[in-house]
């Protein structure tokens, strides 16, 4: 078992179109792989967002997409993770904990005050793997308002 993680490229796009595609689909969504594709393709062309892509022996295994975000207070650049996936025939490798350490690794290099995410209550699964990690909760500390 070889595992690498990389900073996806625009050549990479269909089999990372593939494994987002299959992430929105756990939250629920419906599939849509050409809408996946563009999306992808805007956020890699446009520099909005960077993407790490997981290779297992060569085969693409899972990301993590982090988008860049600033704190007032901090007066710095904070990034926020807002997607991780790790394709359901890969986990169990350690590979979700790796994307986690080359974003943690990206904030450092990039000055980052702080990296954020979030994840549902009832996803203890990757509660439990973002502490293992080193990531904090912060309950209660604040309010989150959507509209």
């Amino acid at each position: 078992m070889s595992i690498e993680i990389q900073r996806a490229e625009i050549g990479q796009l269909e089999e990372l179109a593939s494994l987002f595609n299959q992430y929105r689909v756990w939250y629920h969504q419906e599939p849509d792989l050409d809408r996946a594709r563009k999306f992808l393709e805007e956020r890699l062309t446009n520099g909005d967002s960077t993407v790490f892509v997981a290779l297992n022996n060569g085969e693409p295994a899972g990301f993590t997409q982090l988008y860049p975000i600033f704190t007032s207070v901090g007066m710095t650049k904070a990034w926020l993770l807002n997607d991780l996936f790790v394709h359901e025939d890969h986990r169990g490798l350690g590979i979700a904990s790796k994307l986690l350490e080359k974003a943690k690794e990206m904030g450092r290099l990039t000055g980052s005050k702080w990296l954020m995410l979030q994840t549902g209550f009832d996803n203890t699964n990757a509660q439990a793997l973002y502490q293992k990690n080193g990531w904090d909760k912060i309950p209660d500390q604040f309010y989150e308002f959507i509209l």
